[in-house]
């Protein structure tokens, strides 16, 4: 009654060979670098260029080739620059971390402290001047 199927089944496994696959250490380092990029175009647009230089050697060292550099600035308020750059050395840390790479560990961390200040610093007011000797 029913006639049986001579096709393969879309459902079917595919072959092992098929396409390419990544060990995890390999598709933390791509993200890792992928991280580390997208915070070295954040700090190139901020202008902390040795800052950029120590964030290139680690985005170099995990690719193999230099990232390309930013040159040009936009309109983007310092403070919002400083508020991404946080959230991607957070993202950076937590993968070097995931993969125990000390190296950009740090320098993710580093980068979360320096940036926390500045986001300090601009959003708390100045304290008023005082008066020497006043109460």
């Amino acid at each position: 009654m029913y006639e049986p199927i001579r096709t393969k089944s879309v459902h079917a496994m595919a072959d092992p060979g098929d396409f390419p696959h990544r060990s995890r250490e390999e598709e933390l380092d791509i993200q890792l670098a992928g991280h580390l990029a997208a915070l070295l175009a954040v700090t190139d647009e901020l202008g902390l260029g040795e800052v950029g230089d120590r964030i290139a050697e680690q985005v170099t060292r995990l690719r193999g080739t230099p990232p390309a550099r930013h040159t040009g600035r936009t309109d983007t308020p310092a403070l919002a620059l400083h508020r991404r750059a946080h959230a991607l050395a957070g993202r950076a840390l937590v993968v070097a971390a995931s993969r125990a790479d000390t190296a950009a560990a740090i320098l993710a961390a580093e980068q979360m402290d320096a940036h926390t200040a500045a986001i300090t610093a601009a959003t708390t007011p100045a304290a008023p001047a005082r008066l020497v000797g006043a109460l």
